[in-house]
């Protein structure tokens, strides 16, 4: 019989009949998430994971792989072949880090493809609970009557984290020590054991710890308050006339390498629909203080061109550089 088999294989292939090509995805996909567990890109990253895993019923695996303010990770996503198993969850500081870094090993506008937008958070910036630091207003004041002796933490050079310190300080002259971490996991663990005073991190990632009370929040940089933290104040409203319109939210998407065949993109696209109007996961993102929406390919690129324009000069200006 195995004999009779092939030879209807061979004849088969003498004739110029190949089999049919397996439909993607047909193994598993691995998103890579490109910094250390426990911050905004790794929740984000397996929320996806989860659920895309049921829409296109295929396994989907997370992988961190951090260093170098997510270009490690981004990078080895960037060099893998374009066929849809092996993408990226990044935030706006795709953007930002190569400018910093100024030796990227890709160019952020050549090397993805856009997939779809995913959540949106804004900052909140916490102390640990016995810092006298008991306003935003207080925050500033340091960072001006003492530069430099107030140190913060955020998730890497170059990340939304360290931008929002960074336009604050330049809004209003204040200067802190910015203590630079793989991931906000770390830097909370950090900043809960006293060893860094503040933090600035992703109200997604940083809501446990608050609603622990192993971090008190003393602003966030919405546009009104939060409904999960009702009692804490926006930074237009700590009085500080600089920050009277000061807004800034980091923004995730899921990326493929560039080139990738468009029933492929397509695929992955109305996959990610799928899962962002789901209200399961609407809700999952609502609890950790985010905004989940999808978006087409060329809307989240659009995005992207807008932080190029608008935090790439602020980093030029102040001279960034990785330390």
């Amino acid at each position: 019989m195995r004999t009779v088999f092939a030879w209807v294989i061979a004849l088969a292939t003498l004739a110029g009949i190949r089999p049919a090509a397996a439909e993607f995805p047909d193994k598993p996909i691995k998103i890579q998430a490109p910094y250390a567990p426990g911050g905004n890109i790794d929740v984000t990253a397996r929320i996806i994971a989860d659920k895309l895993k049921d829409v296109l019923n295929i396994t989907v695996l997370v992988e961190n792989k951090a260093g170098a303010s997510g270009m490690i990770g981004a990078d080895a996503v960037a060099r893998s072949a374009p066929d849809g198993y092996n993408l990226l969850v990044s935030a706006n500081s795709m953007v930002d880090v190569p400018a910093i870094y100024g030796n990227a090993p890709y160019d952020w506008k050549t090397a993805f493809q856009p997939i779809s937008h995913i959540q949106s958070v804004p900052a909140v910036i916490v102390v640990t609970p016995s810092s006298p630091i008991k306003t935003f207003a207080d925050f500033i004041k340091m960072g001006r009557e003492t530069p430099g002796k107030l140190a913060i933490a955020d998730s890497g050079v170059g990340t939304t984290n360290h931008i929002v310190v960074e336009l604050i300080s330049d809004a209003t002259k204040s200067k802190f020590t910015v203590v630079h971490y793989k991931g906000s996991g770390q830097a909370s663990i950090d900043v809960i054991g006293g060893q860094v005073p503040a933090q600035v991190d992703q109200l997604n990632s940083a809501i446990g710890n608050i609603r622990a009370g192993k971090l008190r929040p003393i602003a966030v940089t919405s546009n009104a308050r939060m409904p999960e933290l009702p009692d804490v104040p926006t930074v237009k409203e700590s009085g500080i006339p600089e920050l009277k319109d000061f807004t800034y939210s980091t923004y995730t998407g899921l990326f493929g390498p560039a080139k990738m065949p468009p029933e492929v993109l397509k695929k992955l696209h109305d996959a990610m629909v799928t899962v962002l109007t789901d209200p399961a996961t609407i809700k999952r993102f609502a609890d950790l203080t985010a905004t989940a929406r999808p978006s087409t390919p060329e809307e989240l690129a659009a995005m992207l061109d807008h932080e190029d324009k608008t935090a790439v000069p602020l980093i030029k200006k102040l001279g960034i550089k990785p330390e």
